[in-house]
């Protein structure tokens, strides 16, 4: 009776964000709610399948997300994390890398730091040396020295003291009045 009147609870997933070769980066739990029983069991076997496609609710904050932004939704019977902070998933152990909020959305590569506190040792953050290694080679290619000047860069310095110069003795003048 109780079923029929609140319905069947979510599904529970763990999200993934990357997966590399020894190393889950580990957003945290979800969960799904599909609608119906064979709905809920179409989207079982898409998650056991990694085929899942719609919304996933995360359960920290209740931020609705789409699945096509992880790379794994995992049903909560295939996953384990154990106090060691260590992962169980397809007979292998993973170590994991927790993904803070910022990175859930983040479309490129995420990288693991070592992180002094907390529940993991690692935590993910986007990857930018790619964006380093531009700025770095567009460095070299520049010059050297760098020129400031005028804000409307119209002026050289000389013409702009002339005119800071008169613009201050005419407020002097208006001052003595």
């Amino acid at each position: 009776m109780w079923k029929r009147l609140f319905g069947k609870p979510p599904i529970r997933v763990w999200v993934i964000k990357q997966v590399d070769a020894d190393l889950l980066h580990l957003c945290g739990e979800g969960r799904i709610s599909p609608d119906g029983k064979r709905a809920r069991d179409e989207v079982i076997t898409a998650l056991r399948r990694g085929e899942y496609r719609g919304a996933v609710e995360m359960i920290d904050n209740g931020l609705v997300l789409n699945a096509r932004l992880f790379a794994a939704l995992l049903p909560d019977d295939a996953f384990h994390l154990d106090a060691d902070g260590l992962a169980h998933w397809q007979d292998q152990t993973w170590r994991v890398a927790k993904v803070p909020q910022r990175c859930w959305t983040y479309e490129g590569l995420l990288v693991a730091r070592a992180m002094a506190h907390g529940d993991f040792d690692l935590v993910s953050s986007e990857d930018v040396s790619g964006i380093r290694r531009r700025a770095a080679s567009e460095g070299l290619a520049a010059s050297n020295s760098l020129q400031f000047g005028a804000a409307d860069e119209l002026e050289g310095e000389a013409e702009f003291a002339e005119r800071w110069r008169r613009r201050r003795q005419t407020e002097d003048q208006h001052d003595d009045d």
